[in-house]
């Protein structure tokens, strides 16, 4: 268990108050999301891939619960011994798990039930690192921030899986007014990517996940790299050549999407009258050319690519760009495609333990995402991060930026 969350760690741990704020500063994060959420809003499912927002602030609690305070925290109460069934999400080694298409059936625990389930275990993790020795704080802290960035993660999904649940509301649905995208850097133009022999993956001091590491050497050929996102405009260019009604430039799974979703715009466009706006957290917002464009699929990224004659950069490639310095709008934007299966690097081995199943289980059929969103939490993000999600995929905040190897 410790492998999987404390390989990156060298320098001694931070003292117990440290713990104690971090752990404190991320579940206000966390209410702090869904405070512009009602009960209602809280329990809607829009689709399997999302769940309901009551469901991540439960999940997140009991991952704490789970992992840290059953095993570690002596004479510990469970608030509910139910809610290890409904809140478990995918840990088998865990136990037996409520169907996650089915989260949003639950009516019980109601919102209120979920507050004081987040209480009763705030109370008891905070408890627990106040009076932990120096031992027990070594056991435990990496249990604690593997937590927390979870957690953050789940901050992130919160925000996602709304704004879907909004999408299928014709009242378009506002989460926050007063919310206002990140200004895009902009700039344009390429730079030339590093090549050579570049050493990829995690490898100093501060928390990575397993699937981070181990740190291994990449030969990179030569190419250019664009310095900017994708743009709204250069998207809309796209759309006016007929990109998503050329099959020759999609592949196959792509258009087989393409034809049986209707798909003729990124995700939350609609057009009317003649006019492109978008569902964003602010509400509906006109489409701005200049602003880099999400909510697009692997599938998309993959055709602008080709219509554009470039391609989506390799997870390496990025990551080599982004250390160089080379990329504006790297982070806290939009998460780039890159066309780059999520596999093990060599040498991997997920841990042992239910925490083992964190992210190796899922190394299959998903293409890696790099960088960070604008949903990203503060201090979430860095250069070796890697994001997955499946080739369809799009209700994230995805965005794209291309490469030239002529």
């Amino acid at each position: 268990m410790l492998q999987l969350v404390s390989a990156a760690r060298k320098a001694p741990l931070p003292p117990r108050q440290h713990w104690i704020n971090a752990y404190l500063a991320v579940r206000v994060e966390t209410e702090r999301r869904a405070a512009q959420l009602s009960a209602e809003d809280q329990a809607i499912q829009s689709m399997p891939d999302a769940s309901p927002a009551k469901w991540h602030r439960a999940h997140t609690t009991w991952f704490f619960e789970q992992f840290l305070l059953k095993p570690h925290a002596p004479g510990y109460a469970e608030f509910d011994p139910r809610f290890a069934v409904l809140f478990n999400s995918y840990y088998v080694a865990a136990g037996p798990r409520h169907p996650r298409p089915e989260r949003g059936l639950l009516t019980r625990p109601t919102v209120a039930d979920v507050a004081a389930y987040r209480a009763h275990v705030d109370a008891a993790v905070t408890a627990l690192l106040r009076g932990a020795n120096d031992r027990l704080l070594a056991t435990i802290a990496p249990i604690a921030e593997i937590g927390l960035h979870h957690e953050q993660q789940h901050q992130e999904l919160l925000w996602t899986d709304i704004l879907h649940a909004f999408a299928q509301n014709p009242t378009d649905p506002v989460y926050d007014a007063a919310w206002q995208p990140p200004a895009a850097k902009g700039g344009s133009g390429y730079a030339g990517l590093p090549v050579g022999i570049r050493s990829i993956g995690h490898d100093g001091d501060g928390f990575c996940f397993d699937n981070e590491q181990p740190m291994h050497e990449t030969l990179l050929r030569p190419g250019r790299i664009a310095r900017h996102l994708v743009t709204n405009g250069e998207w809309l260019e796209f759309m006016a050549d007929g990109g998503y009604t050329t099959p020759s430039l999609w592949l196959s799974d792509g258009w087989a999407v393409v034809e049986a979703q209707g798909w003729n715009a990124p995700g939350y466009w609609r057009n009317r009258d003649g006019e492109w706006s978008s569902l964003t957290l602010g509400g509906v917002q006109p489409v701005d050319r200049q602003a880099p464009v999400l909510h697009v699929s692997y599938y998309e990224a993959d055709a602008f690519a080709r219509w554009k004659g470039q391609d989506l950069p390799t997870e390496f490639e990025w990551e080599a760009a982004a250390r160089s310095n080379l990329l504006t709008d790297a982070f806290g934007v939009a998460w780039q495609w890159t066309r780059s299966a999520y596999l093990g690097y060599p040498g991997y081995r997920a841990a042992e333990g239910a925490l083992g199943e964190y992210n190796g289980k899922f190394m299959v059929n998903q293409m890696v995402l790099r960088g960070s969103s604008l949903a990203t939490p503060d201090g979430h993000a860095r250069v070796s991060y890697r994001n997955f999600f499946h080739p369809p995929a799009r209700w994230q905040f995805s965005g794209l930026r291309l490469v030239d190897y002529r």
